[in-house]
C-alpha cells in the first residue's frame, strides 16, 4: 500500500511538472529579438478569435491600438469590436523597469500586470475584471507573444479561474507602417 501510495504521489508530480509552461529564458537568442517598445510603438491592428474552454470559437474580434512612449513610461490605447457589435475600450500604462522586466495597469486590470522577455518571445501574467451577467468576474491572463516578425507577433492568452483553464484569445497583431 504504501509503494503504490508513493508511486501515484511520483506520477502527480511529474504530470504537474509536465504541464508547466516555459520560462522565458528557454527562448534566449531566439531571433528577431522582441522589444517591447520598439513593436508597441505607433499604430498596430489585430485580429483576433476567442475560445471556450473546449476550444470552440465564441468570438472575432479586431482591435486597433496607439502606443506612445515618454522615455520608459508607455501608453497603449486599444479599441475592441467583436463580432457582435460590442465594443471594449482598455488603455494601458506600461514601465519598462530597470531590471529589463516589464509592468503594467489598466482600469480593469486588478493590481498589476508583470511580464518579462527573451529572445523573440514575451510572457505577462495579469488578473482582468470582466463582466459577467449583473456582476463582474476576476479571470487570470496569462499572455504569450511570439514576434514573427519585426511588424508581426502572434499572442496565445490562457484565460484561468481558480486555475482552470476557462478560455483563450489568440491575436495576430501587426504594426501599421
Amino acid at each position: 500500500m504504501i509503494k503504490l501510495k508513493a508511486m501515484f504521489i511520483s506520477a502527480m508530480v511529474f504530470l504537474v511538472a509536465s504541464c508547466s509552461a516555459p520560462d522565458v529564458d528557454y527562448y534566449k537568442g531566439t531571433e528577431p529579438e522582441f522589444n517591447f517598445k520598439r513593436f508597441f510603438s505607433g499604430e498596430l491592428k489585430a485580429y483576433g478569435v476567442v475560445q471556450d474552454h473546449k476550444g470552440e470559437l465564441t468570438r472575432k474580434l479586431v482591435v486597433d491600438m496607439q502606443a506612445s512612449w515618454q522615455g520608459n513610461q508607455g501608453v497603449i490605447d486599444e479599441q475592441f469590436v467583436y463580432d457582435d457589435g460590442e465594443t471594449q475600450t482598455r488603455t494601458w500604462y506600461i514601465t519598462l523597469n530597470d531590471d529589463g522586466s516589464i509592468s503594467g495597469t489598466a482600469s480593469d486590470v486588478v493590481g498589476e500586470a508583470k511580464g518579462d522577455s527573451n529572445g523573440s518571445v514575451f510572457h505577462w501574467t495579469y488578473s482582468v475584471e470582466l463582466p459577467y451577467n449583473d456582476s463582474t468576474l476576476v479571470v487570470n491572463f496569462d499572455d504569450w507573444m511570439y514576434l514573427v516578425t519585426q511588424s508581426r507577433l502572434i499572442n496565445r492568452t490562457a484565460i484561468d479561474k481558480f486555475g482552470v483553464e476557462v478560455g483563450e484569445v489568440t491575436l495576430v497583431i501587426e504594426k501599421i507602417e
